[in-house]
């Protein structure tokens, strides 16, 4: 069983519901999951996989609620060589910043030495409105690739 962190930026609350749905899947496998709205640094060192959900905010801007914590890893640049990460970004096409805002904390996790254990996926809601869906399609794809 691994621990996985769901580290969820949001700000009209559909990108908290892809996490959760995310988690009741993963935890079905016998994994333990954990979803963080307001995620602090100090809450995260059993976790081993962290997979960021998060929408873009305003001009490629991270949702306000995710920021404390990408300003936390910003001041302290902790060792994450033991982390791996996945992002699921949710973004609207129409707008020239699409899934912007969630690549600012994944170039940071990288270079503090997390690594990637899987592609990203970038769900256009003009294309998916209901990004649960290919959010649990891509999730089912590579789980198997978490270490019991």
């Amino acid at each position: 069983m691994a621990k996985i962190a769901l580290l969820v930026g949001t700000t009209l609350g559909s990108a908290e519901y892809v996490a959760d749905e995310m988690a009741e899947q993963l935890t079905q496998i016998n994994h333990q999951t954990e979803v963080f709205i307001d995620p602090q640094w100090e809450q995260l060192g059993d976790f081993t996989v962290w997979i960021v959900v998060s929408s873009t905010h305003g001009a490629g801007d991270l949702p306000d609620n995710i920021i404390p914590f990408y300003k936390q890893l910003m001041l302290n640049m902790p060792d994450l060589t033991t982390i791996q990460h996945a992002l699921c970004a949710i973004g609207d096409s129409s707008y020239d910043t699409f899934c912007q805002g969630p690549e600012k904390i994944i170039d940071l996790l990288m270079q503090c030495g997390s690594k990637p254990i899987v592609d990203k996926i970038q769900i256009d809601v003009q294309q998916d409105p209901v990004p649960e869906e290919p959010a649990l399609a891509w999730l089912t794809q590579w789980q198997s690739k978490i270490k019991l």
